[in-house]
């Protein structure tokens, strides 16, 4: 668990996972390590850090009750915390039926933001940056409210809307991601800023190629990989936004394996938030329909990004992501031990195996069956999921509006 401490509270044994604020105002040439010298101690202390990130389960707490656990219990008892608590920030979480119709206006609001902020980039014109922030808080208000509602509905964008909804998926997406790091409130809007910011680069590239529904040519993917530092150079010359902002946006692209772009950066070298953006990215761009391909299924993309997790993404984070995404994500077909297929309505925080499901039709028969919302965690011993559907295979053309109630157009 990632913990923010000042800097007059660090102590031998701690395991430092970042500090904060410039690297020209700390010694170090690595941000992750264990603080066992007391003359780095010391270095650290009479640096210009003043807060600095550290990972309790690989290192002493400022809390003496945690010192002496070993690192098991202190992650089951960090993931009984994270899954169990009900209120965030004071505010109380609803269900996904209660938030889906306010996420989706705030879907409807925010793409037509984006569109009108990458056109006044575009026109070298300046981003109304209270503007974006005021969306970012909008987005973060709903994620608090029901973690899935927004993230789910900015996923059935069009292939038109790509480039636009997801910047807002991202932002969404990275929110969630740093309150399943417990992450402070101000970090966690923005990390949601700089998910919103991280592609706008791509005003840079021609409309032809950011949406040619063929393979790019050699010269075409190199334009679009210019894009995280077009994007930089945009932020550092024409707007104030923050060093984390500015990282996400230039960095989103680099994996832990040094063969990402645009700096082929590799494991520590590369930021907590620009780890974070890289599984955000990656995660709305295969679930989501774009002109050259159709979206993967939610449930399919989690599998197939924890194949590629070790040479791609950095795996704590990834893990995180998992537990703020779930298994089996909102939208997922899944098929129950009963032979009935079903898809996943909304998650429950005490199982990641055990959503809320919707159940439709029957595999053995394949025959419609009458629809019925199941609770799986308090079915346990008698019912269950026991795979991955696709919907391709069945012929399904409705299935988010079986989960979102929401009328497809």
């Amino acid at each position: 668990m990632l913990k923010r401490i000042a800097v007059k509270d660090i102590q031998l044994g701690m395991y430092i996972c970042e500090f904060c604020g410039s690297w020209m105002e700390h010694p170090f040439w690595k941000t992750k390590f264990l603080l066992t010298d007391e003359k780095d101690l010391h270095a650290i202390q009479t640096s210009g850090i003043k807060e600095l990130w550290i990972d309790v389960s690989k290192g002493a707490d400022i809390s003496a009750g945690i010192q002496g656990k070993s690192e098991e219990e202190v992650e089951r008892e960090t993931e009984a915390l994270l899954l169990g608590a009900n209120k965030i920030q004071g505010k109380e979480k609803i269900s996904l039926e209660d938030e889906i119709k306010t996420a989706a206006r705030l879907c409807a609001k925010t793409k037509e933001a984006v569109i009108e902020m990458f056109r006044d980039a575009r026109m070298g014109k300046a981003i109304q940056v209270e503007e974006a922030r005021a969306l970012v808080d909008d987005i973060s208000n709903s994620v608090m409210r029901q973690p899935h509602a927004l993230i789910s509905l900015a996923r059935l964008k069009t292939a038109d809307d790509y480039t636009y909804m997801h910047s807002v998926a991202v932002c969404a997406l990275m929110i969630a991601l740093a309150r399943q790091l417990n992450l402070d409130e101000d970090i966690i809007r923005e990390a949601g800023f700089a998910g919103l910011l991280h592609d706008i680069g791509k005003v840079g590239i021609p409309l032809n190629v950011l949406n040619k529904p063929g393979k790019l040519t050699d010269a075409e993917f190199a334009i679009v990989k210019s894009h995280p530092e077009v994007g930089a150079k945009i932020l550092i010359e024409s707007y104030q936004v923050s060093p984390l902002v500015l990282d996400v946006c230039l960095h989103h692209h680099e994996k832990v394996d040094g063969t990402g772009y645009p700096r082929g950066l590799q494991g520590d070298t590369i930021s907590l938030f620009a780890k974070m953006g890289a599984v955000c990215d990656v995660y709305d761009a295969i679930t989501s329909n774009r002109p050259y391909k159709k979206g993967w299924s939610p449930a399919d993309s989690i599998r197939k990004m924890a194949e590629w997790s070790k040479g791609h993404f950095d795996e704590a984070i990834f893990q995180a992501f998992v537990k703020a995404v779930g298994i089996y994500p909102t939208g997922s077909l899944v098929r129950l031990e009963s032979g009935r297929l079903a898809v996943v309505v909304e998650q429950n925080e005490g199982s990641l195996l055990s959503p809320r499901v919707k159940v439709f039709f029957s595999a053995k028969n394949k025959m419609p069956i009458i629809q019925e919302t199941l609770d799986l965690a308090k079915l346990v011993g008698k019912e269950k999921i026991i795979g991955r559907e696709s919907p391709d295979d069945w012929g399904f053309k409705n299935l988010d509006t079986l989960w979102s109630g929401i009328a497809s157009t």
